[in-house]
């Protein structure tokens, strides 16, 4: 997707050597026709409005780049109100903007907050002013003391019947909540999360929607302390987003306030729990980590493209008698270092399409109260939104380092690609905490098959334990590891051996706690193990959709190939140590990737078309669609803010009389 004009030859050639049909990988990646032409519609609403322009993000000052953001934001709801966009016009607008801010939590957070944890009569009330921008929220549970243990959280709610409300009050320094995003000068109101005290007791955690600021003139309303919590890492970047610290200083709230879906206090001041499950906060969850999958596929898919079509453009070293020098693409070393990356970028992507699949069937189940699904649910979530996100970041890096010196420039798009993305190891759960919550699930799952329960949905191969535990792989030549089946039996049989090791020391432990605690180590490798099976074997499933256009599932198949085959190479240890494969199948493994690599590389950069990003979206001057990257490095130099004057500021003050002085100096 160019963002007009004709093309320069610069990448022609290599477009010209695709195998497949692009459009039909386009309708692959994007999971439908209309997903597609939805997505180049509002990707090029974005990229023809000078309001949306970033090309300057990195250049300016902190309190310049947050009047950037309003603006933008602003505008986006002006167009998306004048052109009546639907839901999912809305929501692709918002994501082509591309710049973090306000309303990320306000849509992302607090209206999923009081559609899944407020009353039907709250949920009237609140959510239209949501919807239509007369108030704005956040979410404000982190605080400065705590963060993945929320259950530690200070904040009190404490009921007072004779006015029929909670006082809200920041406790401690480190009751200060601390992070959310939006909280520190855009949101109105927040859910904000706190121990709910009354007749005496505490009840725990529980949400209240409380009003911050006047709707009149934005001031902090009596009692409450608000800002900002100063720049982040990076230039640009999330420096968009307002992160904020907020203290209450026995702040008063309507009772009906608090986030009564599920528990509730009377009028009186007892404590009483609803008629519906707590269980349905689960849908919610499942919603917020299925979007943070998807969003890793999205980072980690520009990052590749960047680097896949400056890797086609750069010619390094390879020449002889003064002959054309060597696409960085075409030297091993490149290819081994990023078309796993490309590989693995699909392979999110279609992880990221199964989690919708699964929120809406985790929603028709609880609706239908069959909560039986809903612990393997949350596993699978919380072990796909670590791995994913912790593999993009850690991808992001790999990818500056692979476009050289020129990786390192903010007009290449990977520093602050990288800035912007990185949190997400650490929101909406530590990536370290989230995998050992999959090894207590994968713990008790080894149990209840011990005691004959049938395990289901993506632990479901458990419940082939005697065939898994004894299995040896049948790969004789380097392209049996061609075959889907070969290679998710060896994930399989990997994942359940790591868990039922685990599980087997844990119980030599004097207790289940001390075993758990001195085994985390290998409990968060046994929790890898089997989140890359699911993420391997959804690749798989895709195969066998009915997929247009020719050649498409051929370069599916490699690609799903090199994914599983990589980290096979990379995990080898654990596949010796179980007993998986031999040496001999590894080094076999290891040989089919060259193979593969090689069969990749004359269509690495129409694989990477097939992401279909705008160059605006991509904000890349490697990345360029045309390829035309000297040239437009050597325009963006002059952008910078310290060439708007040939003789620098503090010239007069500092260099100058320090170079007279060494002119002295010079003649003794």
């Amino acid at each position: 997707m160019a963002d007009g004009g004709g093309e320069p030859d610069h990448l022609a050639g290599e477009r010209a050597t695709a195998q497949f049909d692009v459009d039909g990988m386009k309708v692959a990646w994007a999971g439908s026709r209309h997903a597609v032409e939805v997505a180049d519609r509002m990707a090029r609403l974005v990229a023809s409005d000078p309001v949306f322009r970033k090309d300057t993000r990195t250049m300016l000052s902190r309190k310049e780049l947050f009047k950037d953001t309003l603006k933008k934001a602003a505008h986006a709801w002006k167009r998306i109100v004048e052109l009546r966009l639907t839901e999912e016009e809305a929501n692709l607008l918002r994501l082509y903007v591309d710049q973090p801010g306000y309303v990320d939590l306000h849509w992302g957070m607090f209206v999923p907050a009081i559609k899944g944890q407020g009353t039907e009569e709250q949920q009237k009330k609140w959510l239209p002013m949501a919807y239509k921008f007369q108030i704005i929220g956040c979410y404000a549970q982190t605080e400065l003391g705590h963060g993945s243990n929320v259950q530690g959280l200070e904040t009190t709610a404490t009921f007072d019947p004779s006015t029929d409300e909670f006082v809200m009050h920041s406790p401690t320094l480190t009751s200060s909540k601390w992070w959310p995003g939006g909280l520190g000068k855009a949101s109105t109101h927040a859910v904000v999360y706190a121990r709910l005290i009354t007749e005496g007791k505490d009840y725990g955690i529980h949400g209240f929607i409380v009003q911050l600021r006047s709707l009149d003139d934005h001031s902090p309303l009596p009692g409450v302390t608000l800002g900002d919590i100063g720049g982040k890492f990076g230039s640009g970047a999330y420096n968009s987003m307002d992160n904020g610290v907020l203290r209450f200083d026995h702040v008063r709230i309507p009772r009906d306030q608090m986030l009564m879906r599920l528990s509730q206090v009377t009028r009186e001041g007892k404590y009483v729990h609803s008629d519906v499950p707590k269980q349905l906060l689960y849908g919610t969850m499942v919603y917020v980590r299925q979007t943070i999958v998807a969003d890793a596929s999205k980072a980690l898919s520009r990052a590749v493209c960047i680097a896949v079509r400056y890797s086609a453009i750069r010619k390094q070293f390879g020449s002889q008698d003064g002959g054309p020098e060597t696409q960085v693409l075409n030297y091993k070393t490149q290819q081994s270092r990023l078309f796993p990356l490309l590989a693995s970028a699909y392979a999110y992507r279609f992880v990221g399409q199964w989690l919708k699949w699964l929120y809406t069937d985790v929603t028709q189940k609880l609706e239908a109260k069959d909560y039986s699904t809903l612990p393997e649910a949350h596993a699978c979530t919380a072990g796909l939104k670590s791995v994913t996100t912790s593999a993009t970041a850690d991808a992001i890096e790999e990818c500056r380092k692979l476009c050289g010196g020129h990786g390192y420039l903010n007009s290449s798009g990977l520093p602050e690609l990288f800035a912007v993305y990185v949190p997400a190891c650490t929101y909406e759960g530590d990536n370290v905490v989230l995998l050992l919550q999959v090894a207590r699930f994968l713990m008790k799952t080894v149990a209840q098959v011990a005691a004959g329960k049938q395990p289901v949905g993506t632990i479901a191969y458990m419940g082939n334990i005697q065939h898994l535990m004894q299995c040896k792989s049948a790969v004789n030549t380097a392209e049996d590891w061609l075959n889907p089946a070969a290679i998710k039996e060896v994930f399989e049989a990997r994942a359940l051996r790591m868990a039922v090791n685990c599980a087997q020391n844990i119980s030599k432990a004097p207790s289940q706690e001390e075993g758990f605690s001195e085994l985390s180590p290998d409990l968060l490798e046994a929790a890898v193990a089997h989140v890359q099976l699911i993420i391997v074997t959804k690749f798989i499933e895709k195969l066998q959709e009915d997929i247009p256009g020719p050649g498409v599932k051929e370069q599916l198949h490699k690609l799903c190939s090199i994914y599983a085959l990589h980290l096979l190479h990379k995990h080898l240890g654990d596949f010796l140590s179980t007993g998986c494969v031999t040496a001999r199948q590894g080094a076999l493994a290891n040989e089919l990737l060259g193979k593969l690599y090689a069969q990749v590389r004359p269509n690495a950069v129409a694989l990477v078309d097939a992401f279909d990003y705008t160059d605006h979206y991509l904000g890349s001057v490697l990345g360029r669609y045309d390829g035309d990257v000297y040239p437009a490095l050597y325009e963006e130099a002059w952008k910078d803010p310290l060439n708007e004057t040939v003789v620098p500021d503090g010239y007069q003050e500092h260099l100058r009389p320090l170079l007279k002085q060494q002119l002295k100096l010079s003649r003794l």
